[in-house]
């Protein structure tokens, strides 16, 4: 396993070694150059069994309790959504884009779709493809360039990690 020091990244990783799933972790540190504009990575190509690959971009988030009223983040940067747009393009038919939201939570009463122990921390991982997300995306603050989900969106379009693969 490479060495993640981002918890949420280094639990969707066990996620895919614990099941045998094939996947390529992206450096970061090797960022793309095209036409002139450098690409932020992705963190994935995840190789599905069923023959559908993914580029995954995983987004880390804390989600405390039932009492907390935040409920779920969904928030990404325009350019990271930009960005994964055109590597979608570049990588063609066969491969598909999700964000990939990987929630660290409190110990759930019962295990459910898309929730995972990981060195003794459960993250619950729910996974938007893309192009769904860019139709569904609406502004969250303008100074720091990021988009969201309304919460009933992310909830018809969100799918838990199982989905995926």
């Amino acid at each position: 396993m490479a060495d993640r020091a981002v918890h949420y990244e280094a639990a969707f990783e066990g996620y895919l070694q614990d099941r045998r799933i094939p996947y390529v972790a992206v450096d970061e540190a090797k960022r793309a150059t095209f036409v002139n504009s450098r690409l932020k990575s992705f963190d994935f190509v995840v190789y599905g069994r069923t023959g559908g690959n993914l580029l995954v971009d995983v987004k880390g988030r804390r989600m405390c309790g039932r009492t907390c009223s935040n409920g779920f983040q969904t928030w990404a940067t325009e350019q990271d959504v930009n960005d994964l747009v055109e590597w979608q393009r570049v990588f063609g038919d066969g491969f598909r884009a999700v964000l990939m939201f990987v929630y660290w939570i409190d110990p759930p009463l019962l295990p459910e779709p898309g929730v995972f122990e990981f060195r003794q921390r459960w993250y619950l991982m729910l996974g938007v493809e893309l192009d769904e997300y860019r139709q569904h995306m609406r502004r969250r603050s303008a100074r720091w360039q990021t988009v969201a989900l309304a919460r009933a969106d992310f909830r018809s379009l969100a799918r838990p990690v199982e989905y995926w693969l």
